[in-house]
């Protein structure tokens, strides 16, 4: 058995780096994932005028209940939708003039109806260029609160930004959803939420968030579920192979865990104790349907596998995947296509035949971390596969390659 450490959360730490931020006191962050993104989104809050002081496995952030220390400033979101989201709303409740831009890729991912609820709660937002894209200005003098709805069909992180801001506002907020994909991760918002303080509670579709401000305090951020995913699906490939994943098991936050649900569907021995959680092959893997709307982000994992069961494999109500880093619906189906595999798409789903992927190809990553991290897996049976930038994995995983190499060389 092999026992694999997976670096920390990248939406947990996002998530914790805003809480820190707002909350009264100094917050210590153990085992933050250390990555592209997330090194952005701390440089982010240095902007804004926030101290982050970082040390190998502890970040200790003073927080700014009252927001932003720097009265104007620019920020570069990188490639970080939780950057380039979680950071303007967190600007919100301060003073000050604030400007946000992103990479390309990020331009082009959608931010419309966290804009639009945040100008219902009164707050000063213009784009720059394309209406609902970044760059964009934020004129903060702080928010009232109140009452909105939103549809959070394209992204929970757009819930997720408004539902951390709650706790800022003078009045509280009322949040009624008319569309929500991905609701695990708001189940993530609200735990941590808590855990800094905050009253927040759910009545159907409408969350209501007291406006109780955060509390400073110790907190570890937990192996990232998605990370792990793909060490998950090549031992589930490999005969005679097993991974332990320690620190991510039955307390675990990140939803995307379900994704061993689905290994154990397909044919995988899984075992889940408090202590971790370990995937063992059985020398099979079996076709199925599947909605993964919650766990999408494990969609590319599962169709880098899916050419190796033994019948068809429909993944379904993903239509979300197509405004990620990529559109990875149609990433993955182009990739899979050029293995010589068989592949139909829809609007939402994907459906992937049996067969046997065949190289050399280089596989066409679209700037995308999880299109590299999950073909790497399809490598295992596949000699040839190079990547036409094998470094985008910075992004959430930047030394994946040796660790995933050393992990396929260990008996």
């Amino acid at each position: 058995m092999t026992v694999i450490d997976i670096p920390g959360s990248k939406s947990v730490t996002a998530r914790a780096l805003f809480l820190a931020a707002a909350a009264e006191g100094t917050t210590t962050l153990l085992r933050p994932l250390v990555s592209d993104d997330t090194e952005g989104f701390a440089e982010g809050l240095t902007a804004l005028g926030y101290t982050v002081r970082r040390e190998p496995g502890a970040w200790h952030i003073e927080g700014r209940p009252a927001g932003p220390g720097a009265d104007t400033a620019e920020v570069y979101c990188r490639d970080g939708a939780t950057t380039a989201r979680f950071l303007p709303t967190l600007a919100a409740a301060g003073h000050g003039t604030y400007r946000f831009d992103a990479s390309a890729q990020m331009r082009r991912r959608p931010l419309g109806p966290l804009s639009t609820a945040l100008r219902d709660l009164g707050v000063d937002l213009r784009h720059g260029e394309r209406e609902g894209h970044h760059p964009l200005d934020v004129h903060a003098r702080g928010v009232k609160g109140g009452a909105l709805t939103l549809d959070a069909g394209q992204s929970s992180q757009y819930l997720t930004a408004l539902l951390m801001l709650g706790p800022l506002t003078a009045e509280g907020l009322d949040i009624t959803v008319t569309d929500l994909v991905s609701e695990p991760y708001v189940e993530i918002t609200l735990a941590m939420m808590r855990a800094f303080g905050a009253d927040v509670r759910q009545d159907g579709r409408t969350y209501r968030v007291a406006p109780t401000g955060y509390r400073a305090r110790t907190y570890g951020i937990e192996p990232d579920a998605s990370t792990a995913g793909y060490f998950f699906a090549a031992a589930a490939l490999e005969p005679g192979r097993s991974v332990t994943v320690p620190g991510l098991g039955t307390g675990a936050l990140q939803g995307d865990l379900a994704f061993v649900d689905v290994l154990r569907r397909m044919g995988a021995d899984v075992e889940i104790t408090g202590a971790g959680t370990t995937v063992r092959s059985t020398g099979r893997l079996h076709g199925l349907t599947v909605n993964m709307r919650d766990i999408s982000d494990t969609m590319p994992t599962l169709a880098a596998l899916a050419p190796f069961a033994d019948g068809p494999v429909r993944i379904e109500d993903v239509a979300n995947t197509r405004v990620k880093e990529c559109d990875r619906l149609d990433a993955c189906a182009e990739n899979l296509r050029r293995l010589g595999v068989t592949v139909t798409t829809g609007p939402d789903w994907i459906e992937i035949q049996p067969g046997t992927p065949t190289g050399p190809v280089e596989i066409a990553t679209h700037g995308d971390h999880r299109i590299v991290m999950s073909f790497a897996v399809t490598a295992l049976r596949t000699p040839g596969i190079t990547f036409d930038d094998p470094g985008c994995v910075k992004k959430t995983f930047p030394d994946f390659h040796r660790v995933f190499d050393t992990f396929v060389h260990t008996p």
